[in-house]
């Protein structure tokens, strides 16, 4: 093997291939070219993104799924159209002022529900958007019972964020878990700090009235317990859901942030929901203080609270018109109170909030 003198000169450059010479012509590539550029196998496409036919699914699904709130709360409106005309119209004669303090305490409801959701997961979230994932899921709040719908957008929106599922659900059971708890210990606190300006015999239910609550909770508890038991390939699942669930309640009580924004939110919301009826209560006439509907509130809500329906619409109602009654408040007043309630915190957010969960779908934020 010889080697080139560095100090000599340069030795005459190869001469160019001949423009005549032809691709046939031309040596055979090694053999290590093949392996420089493979060719694309099955799982190389599958990597690339999904099939063209997918792909031309699901932009109509998705579309479709956009809209489909919309025409839900159409075909909803046409079938309690009576409810939202009286409403409208009882609140015509109401004094406006208090129907926009109203409508405040209804915006900081939404803002209360989304400092609890921050409080269940350690993870921070970003505050505009889970803002407007609030909104978008009071609307769905609405037309699936038990709030399934909220929880179902909420979820949805962690996924997004990149939360895993077992977490996220972890979250939404802390939520659903915190709530009637923080709830109970206001209405607790009520009856310690203002025993004399209630009238706690005549809203105390009975224990007729305490049985369907007591039932739903054991037969809630008991069907999860048989399908756990008896269907064996959910014990490893729901084993983790627990774990996931305790390791997370855990941490979140050793930071004092998400503490105060899980508990203080919890016990603020059904607060806000108590200062919306006043509001217009006041926009009507009613004389009764804010503790006074605040405990009526308190009662009413814990009293028929586990009735799933969309909402709360209808046993809430119910109850607090019976609530108000024992007050002093002609029946004609309290179910003009409930229906002005409903106009702000359903039937005026109700459009803006499916517009925004159409939007944030569309977005694929949800």
């Amino acid at each position: 093997m010889s080697l080139l003198p560095l100090d000599g000169p340069p030795g005459p450059l190869p001469a160019a291939a001949p423009a005549s010479v032809t691709a046939g012509s031309l040596p055979a590539p090694a053999p290590c070219a093949a392996i420089a550029d493979p060719q694309p196998t099955g799982g190389h496409r599958a990597a690339a993104g999904p099939p063209r036919f997918l792909t031309r699914i699901g932009r109509p699904a998705r579309r479709l799924l956009t809209l489909l709130p919309v025409l839900l709360i159409g075909v909803w409106a046409v079938l309690d159209w009576r409810a939202l005309y009286d409403g409208t119209a009882r609140l015509a004669t109401a004094d406006p002022w208090w129907l926009l303090v109203g409508l405040f305490y209804t915006c900081l409801g939404w803002i209360s529900a989304s400092v609890v959701r921050q409080g269940a997961l350690p993870e921070r979230l970003p505050p505009g958007l889970l803002v407007a994932s609030q909104f978008a899921a009071g609307a769905a709040n609405h037309v699936l019972p038990a709030s399934l719908g909220a929880h179902a957008v909420t979820l949805r929106f962690l996924q997004g964020q990149g939360i895993p599922l077992a977490r996220a659900t972890a979250s939404l059971a802390l939520y659903a878990l915190v709530r009637p708890i923080a709830k109970t210990l206001v209405l607790l606190g009520f009856l310690v700090t203002l025993p004399g300006l209630l009238r706690l015999g005549e809203l105390v239910p009975d224990g007729r009235m305490l049985f369907l609550p007591a039932v739903a909770a054991g037969l809630g508890l008991g069907v999860t317990l048989l399908l756990v038991t008896v269907v064996r390939p959910l014990r490893r699942p729901a084993a983790r859901f627990v774990r996931t669930a305790l390791t997370d309640a855990r941490r979140l009580h050793t930071m004092p942030s998400r503490i105060l924004a899980l508990w203080g939110g919890a016990a603020a919301a059904p607060l806000l929901q108590a200062s919306v009826i006043h509001a217009v209560g006041s926009s009507l006439g009613m004389t009764l203080s804010w503790a006074q509907v605040a405990f009526a509130y308190l009662a009413a809500s814990t009293a028929v609270g586990s009735v799933p329906a969309p909402g709360g619409i209808g046993p809430i109602d119910a109850a607090m018109v019976f609530t108000l009654a024992v007050y002093g408040v002609p029946v004609s007043l309290g179910t003009a109170v409930l229906i002005g309630y409903r106009v702000l915190t359903v039937w005026l957010p109700l459009l803006p909030g499916v517009l925004c969960m159409s939007a944030l779908v569309h977005r694929k934020v949800l």
